[in-house]
């Protein structure tokens, strides 16, 4: 699905002589910019939160901006001229104005604007290449900017990939040693479990119910150090986040680049995958261990694991 709007960007005053400092007012088709808007994620309204009525121009506006001009209808000076606004609406970001202040109103009720500067498009299967080739042949005033490519660009930093690299190495490592310990004391009281199944299969019990059995007992254990595993991970990173700075961390190349309000929270599947993945992985060590114990006599294993 794709998702094409114009707008155009100017600046606003609250009076002839005062200016708002990196503030701009955007004229935009409501309809299309309010699904753009929905899709792509950012700050997303429905359309009619842009309507005019009695002369008054209904605005979504930037907490900055909102928080200058109030609820109540305000006069403000534009490129175009005087207009009446009124906020009905706020929101962090908006497609058009990435960085700064902003004030989003309907392009039809800005009476002698510019008009649209900026083309905006949204949905998959852009081509880069197509949308520049197209872009030169209309001026060479004219550029083409890829939010993929400007993410990309950030997400490839050395310190963020060095950052991701680390914790990878980390988690894995953490993994390897908790198989080892799982393994190696499963395979420690392996002799004591052929034998106490040995000894049940004597007295009717089945394969499968030994499978059961062993399952059952490596059960308790197993959730109890899930459970600790996901309170330790809660707790280090309720810990560890007032001292990391995600923002400098994601950003450390971007020059001139307002970073969101980034903290590092905990992520109810980030704890809870790898809590599972054990739990998982030791009902199929011990149903491995039930099946090849079930494999040998059960004379095999009572001489085996006969300690007297």
């Amino acid at each position: 699905m794709r998702q094409v709007t114009s707008v155009g960007i100017g600046h606003a005053s609250e009076s002839a002589s005062e200016e708002m400092p990196s503030s701009a007012v955007v004229g935009v088709e409501p309809d299309s910019y309010a699904e753009l808007a929905r899709q792509m994620g950012l700050g997303g309204f429905t359309a009619d939160r842009l309507r005019s009525r009695g002369g008054v121009l209904d605005a979504v506006a930037s907490p900055g901006v909102a928080e200058r001009l109030g609820r109540a209808p305000r006069r403000i000076e534009t490129d175009g001229g005087p207009v009446t606004v009124r906020i009905t609406a706020v929101r962090p970001r908006t497609p058009a104005v990435p960085e700064g202040e902003f004030l989003l109103v309907d392009a039809a009720g800005l009476k002698g604007s510019p008009g649209p500067s900026v083309l905006l498009a949204a949905g998959s299967g852009l081509d880069p290449k197509a949308l520049r080739a197209a872009v030169r042949g209309a001026g060479p005033d004219l550029s083409v900017t890829l939010r993929s490519e400007e993410r990309a660009a950030l997400s490839d930093s050395p310190l963020q990939s060095g950052a991701e690299r680390i914790y990878v190495w980390a988690v894995a490592a953490g993994a390897g040693y908790a198989v080892l310990a799982l393994v190696l004391g499963l395979l420690r009281s392996a002799p004591e479990r052929a034998a106490l199944l040995a000894r049940l299969r004597t007295l009717g019990m089945t394969t499968r119910q030994g499978r059961h059995l062993l399952g059952l007992e490596a059960l308790p254990q197993t959730l109890l150090a899930a459970a600790g595993g996901m309170a330790a991970g809660w707790a280090t990173v309720g810990l560890l986040a007032p001292g990391i700075d995600l923002d400098r961390l994601a950003l450390a190349d971007a020059a001139g680049v307002t970073a969101p309000d980034a903290v590092l929270r905990a992520d109810v599947w980030s704890l809870g995958l790898p809590a599972a993945g054990a739990v998982l992985l030791a009902g199929a060590v011990a149903v491995a261990q039930a099946w090849w114990a079930g494999r040998r006599t059960p004379i095999t294993h009572l001489r085996a694991g006969d300690m007297r």
